[in-house]
């Protein structure tokens, strides 16, 4: 199979030693082998590897749904060896759910601490904070203000003395727009203590390179999922949002014996007449344009 030009392979980065005693609970997260990053991206991913030896860092990570944002977390884990834990701040309702909670038991009420501090302890872990835009209300994110900002630390009257241990990085994944039921604009001095990254759609032929790595599709077949989920993206009176994740679903039905039709009927939930007016536009016109970001590489070790 041969590769795209703008397509290399990445070098393979040094591995940062043994996962610590403290993360033995924590998990280093499962290698995708068909991740491609931009490489401008990959490159700034190894620097912020690097300033985390230095002291503690926080990227966010936006971009379009299903363009790889959760992964891109979980692969930087894997390839730097280091534990991961994932908390989702949609379910935080108010301040100090982070870290613990009180509970009762037997009619005893008792403290019970989360993995929260556990994780932002643990030397060289990886935070995810997963939609850090939906929390149920804005002061339930108040002590992340502590242990994001330069003090790194946070004073908690069951827990005592809190600090973030040497080389965590923090990562944040959100959704930005009207479209996502439940998130909010994220509060500008949080907001402020991030790197950030932007994630895109892939250029296709990086997208068919991954369709074809990750569902078996030979190339023909790949650009005519794409010719078609192309034309969708492009059509902004469909207001249907196709994400990598999408045109994976609509591959992975074709490389299964369904055609095209029922592929995008029921990876897209759209209705059989749009889609009939949009097969019959397809033969009208297939060119695609695309601006070229620079080279991807497949972000593996």
């Amino acid at each position: 199979m041969q590769k795209p030009d703008n397509i290399s392979k990445a070098k393979a980065p040094g591995r940062e030693g043994k996962v610590p005693e403290m993360a033995r609970q924590l998990r280093v997260p499962s290698l995708d082998p068909h991740f491609f990053i931009l490489e401008e991206d990959r490159k700034n991913l190894e620097r912020f590897a690097q300033m985390s030896g230095r002291h503690p860092v926080n990227i966010l990570i936006t971009g379009n749904q299903g363009c790889g944002k959760s992964t891109l977390v979980r692969q930087f884990a894997c390839i730097h060896n280091r534990p991961m834990a994932t908390f989702q701040v949609g379910l935080l309702l108010e301040s100090g759910q982070l870290f613990g909670q009180q509970r009762l038991k037997e009619g005893e009420t008792y403290y019970h601490e989360f993995l929260f501090p556990r994780a932002i302890q643990t030397p060289g872990c990886v935070v995810h904070l997963e939609e850090i835009n939906r929390s149920e209300s804005p002061h339930a994110l108040n002590e992340l203000f502590s242990v994001l900002s330069e003090d790194r630390s946070i004073w908690v009257d069951e827990l005592g003395f809190v600090e973030v241990a040497p080389g965590v990085i923090f990562f944040a994944t959100m959704n930005e727009g009207e479209q996502f039921t439940g998130t909010d604009a994220l509060d500008a001095a949080l907001k402020d203590r991030f790197y950030r990254i932007h994630l895109e759609y892939l250029p296709q032929a990086v997208e068919r390179e991954v369709l074809e790595r990750k569902t078996g599709l030979d190339t023909n077949t790949a650009n005519q999922v794409l010719t078609l989920v192309n034309k969708i993206r492009e059509n902004r009176e469909l207001a249907i949002s196709v994400s990598i994740r999408h045109s994976l679903m609509i591959a992975e039905l074709v490389s299964h014996g369904a055609s095209l039709r029922e592929a995008l009927v029921y990876s897209l939930q759209i209705s059989r007449d749009t889609l009939e007016s949009l097969l019959l536009s397809i033969h009208v016109a297939t060119a695609q344009t695309e601006t070229d970001r620079g080279a991807y590489s497949l972000y593996v070790p």
